[in-house]
Order: structure tokens, then C-alpha cells, then sequence
């Protein structure tokens, strides 16, 4: 999806990564990430979002919430950390990263409610009544009111499977009414999903049936006297689609994948995001005229449909196809049409959810001097790798 973006904005992130291989310290199935160039990706963000006046929150799940990355980029300026599940609020929180957000797709369970109000947590979202209930009585316990925001929805809005939840529009009145009995929380933001998405056919970024939900709602609280600090629409956040967020009166964006420049929008490597991220693997065996490599690192969403080989040290790349993949099956390994030498080194470049693969994170720095220094290793769920494949 990104082989040619990468290619032509960040060629030597390909060097970087193909000398640590040689090198052994990075194994395959690893995604290799430019650290020096996602913080130039976050600073054009902030950039961005500082004139059009929003406030970003990190989202690392993309990255394998990471750790490590969390905390420079929170120092760079970004407004803390949204977790989108529990597990994800935990890794970071227990790395002591600031989370700002959470509940943004997944509620707070039980278990957690109290360390979540404990924290001082700037934002709770919730979408269930009971949920709300639970924040308020452990804030109570704390002396604390709880801010919190709804996730609301109507029929004719986009959700995706695995993700169905919100408040309905229709019984917002009725919610609403609910919640200023609760005396531990304070309702004062909005929130939905996707809000923008990218369109193949028209090529850029367009807003959704959801963010016209997410301004209904607003507008309708607004006049029944609640004061909303955060109107959060997330999805597709990026240089070119904050203008479009704050013409819509949006206070509040999550970047996940502009951090890495991965963005559908960036496919011809033309946005001011450069791609900072690929995927390292090697060719493992052959079967029946095609050529397999390790897998683990495979996202069903990804759209990876291309892969440079190395068959040679020190060769030029070979242009390979990424033959079809049976989502039902485990990725042991990825298959490339044509037949390719064992050991060779092959990078991709696609769009990936970190936390939900297999995958090793490589985090490198001096890409860009030609002189690459792993920096730290990290596992797809934000926890360290102690020693080295050799080591």
C-alpha cells in the first residue's frame, strides 16, 4: 500500500532496517520504525493543530503502545495519550506515560473504574448508563468530580463490527437527564466513530454520516444548556484534514497513523506526513513456485500488496507481489508470487494495527545520517525486549 510512498520519501529507512538484519539485531517479522522522522511527523502535527486551534491526543495503539515513543512524543507537546482499551491504558500507565483519554472505543472495566478516577484521567468516555453510575460513585469516594463524554450514534451512521456502542441520538435528552443526577461526573464532551474517512474514488478525506451525529448532538445540548468543552472526532487525523475538523467546529483529534505517515492519503507519498514505519521480514521457504516469509505481522486491513526482495547482499531490490491471504487462517507465513532465495531480506510497507499482530518494534534513530542506532526493542504490546536475537 506504501511501498512507493516509501520508496520516495524515506529510502533510507530501507538501508536502516536491512543493515540491522544483516547486523542481527532485529529478526524478521519486525516493524522498524523511524524514530527521528515520527517526530518530525508529530511536530507538523502540533503545527497544524495549533492554527486551527485543537488539541491532540497520541494514539499508540498503531504503534504497539509503545511506550518509549509515548513519552517523547507527550514531551514534544502532544496533550497526553488516548487508550482505547483497558490493556492499552494499563502498558502505559504502568510505563508511566500520561493517559489523558480513555474508554474511546473500549469502556472501563469494573476492575479499573477506581485507578482510573484515582489517576486524575482528563477524560472518560462512556456509553452505557450503568458505566456512567460507576464513574460517578468511585469519584465520589475520591472527593472528585469525573469529567466524562458520551459516544453517541444514529441509524444511519457507520459503525464497525466489533465496535457497536453509543448513546443513541433519538434518547440523548433522556441521557443526558440521567447524568446531572450523578453527582461524581460532569458530562461536558462529545464523541463518535469513524469521523472522517478516507475516499478511493474522489481521493481525499471526507467526513461521515457520524461527524453530522456528533454536531446534532452538540448543537442539541447546547441549547438545553450544557456546556461541551470537547467536541473529539477521531479517525483520518492529519495536516490535511485538521482545516476540515475545525471548519466543524472540532476541539479534540487522536493521530495514530500520521505519526507513522501511514495514512490513506499519503499512498503516493505527496502529504506533509512522511512514512516512517516498514516491515522487515525474510524469505523463509519455497512451495510450489511461490516463496514464503516469516509472518506474525499481517493486519487483515492493511491492503500489503506489494514487497521489495533483496536476493543478494548488497543487490538492488526486487519488485514482488503479495499473493491473497485467507483472513481465517493464522499468518505463520506471508506468500510472494515467484521463487526467491532462503535467507532474503524483504520489506513491506502497508497499514497495520501493531497491538493486534506478532511483530517486533524496532525503534531506530540517525536513519536519516546514514548512521541507524537501535534504539530499543519492543514486543506489539508496549513491553521491552530484553537482549538482542543474538544475545
Amino acid at each position: 500500500m506504501f511501498i512507493e510512498a516509501l520508496k520516495a520519501q524515506n529510502p533510507a529507512l530501507i538501508q536502516a532496517a536491512r543493515e540491522l538484519w544483516q547486523q542481527g539485531a532485529i529478526l524478521p517479522d519486525t516493524w522498524v520504525i523511524d524514530v527521528d522522522e515520527v517526530m518530525e511527523n508529530g511536530r507538523r502535527l502540533l503545527a497544524a493543530a495549533e492554527r486551527h486551534g485543537i488539541t491532540l491526543y497520541l494514539m499508540t495503539k498503531q504503534l504497539g503502545r509503545n511506550p518509549w515513543l509515548a513519552k517523547r512524543l507527550t514531551e514534544l507537546g502532544f496533550h497526553g495519550t488516548v487508550a482505547v482499551d483497558f490493556k492499552e491504558a494499563r502498558t502505559l500507565r504502568n510505563a508511566d506515560v500520561q493517559v489523558s483519554h480513555v474508554g474511546h472505543l473500549v469502556q472501563v472495566p469494573q476492575g479499573q473504574i477506581a485507578a482510573t478516577v484515582a489517576a486524575s484521567t482528563e477524560m472518560v468516555t462512556v456509553f452505557s448508563l450503568e458505566k456512567a453510575r460507576e464513574l460517578s460513585a468511585a469519584a465520589q469516594l475520591h472527593g472528585h468530580v469525573q469529567p466524562i463524554m458520551l459516544k453517541i450514534f444514529d441509524e444511519q451512521d457507520r459503525l464497525y463490527p466489533g465496535q457497536e456502542a453509543g448513546f443513541p441520538l433519538a434518547v440523548l435528552d433522556e441521557v443526558v437527564a440521567v447524568i446531572r443526577t450523578l453527582p461524581g461526573v460532569k458530562l461536558t464532551g462529545l464523541t463518535h466513530f469513524p469521523c472522517l474517512l478516507w475516499d478511493e474514488e474522489q481521493q481525499q478525506t471526507l467526513p461521515t454520516p457520524n461527524l453530522q451525529t456528533l454536531l446534532k448532538a452538540r448543537d442539541r445540548l447546547q441549547e438545553a444548556g450544557v456546556e461541551i468543552k470537547q467536541i473529539n472526532a477521531p479517525s483520518a487525523t492529519s495536516c490535511s484534514s485538521l482545516p476540515l475538523l475545525a471548519q466543524h467546529g472540532v476541539t479534540h483529534a487522536e493521530p495514530g497513523h500520521a505519526l507513522t505517515g501511514t495514512i490513506p492519503s499519503n499512498q503516493r507519498g505527496n502529504q506533509p506526513e512522511r512514512i516512517a514505519m516498514l516491515y522487515l521480514t525474510e524469505i523463509s521457504h519455497q512451495f510450489q513456485g511461490n516463496s514464503y516469509c516469516f509472518g506474525g505481522g499481517y493486519y487483515r486491513r492493511g491492503h500489503a500488496q506489494n514487497a521489495l526482495v533483496y536476493p543478494v547482499r548488497g543487490s538492488a531490490a526486487v519488485a514482488a507481489n503479495l499473493l491473497p491471504m485467507d483472513d481465517s487462517s493464522i499468518d505463520y507465513h506471508l506468500p510472494l508470487a515467484g521463487e526467491f532465495p532462503v535467507g532474503s531480506p524483504v520489506v513491506m510497507c502497508f497499514r497495520t494495527q501493531i497491538f493486534v499482530t506478532r511483530s517486533d518494534v524496532a525503534l531506530v534513530s540517525g536513519v536519516q545520517a546514514g548512521r541507524p542506532v537501535l534504539e530499543a526493542l519492543y514486543d506489539s504490546l508496549g513491553n521491552p525486549i530484553s537482549g538482542g536475537p543474538r544475545g
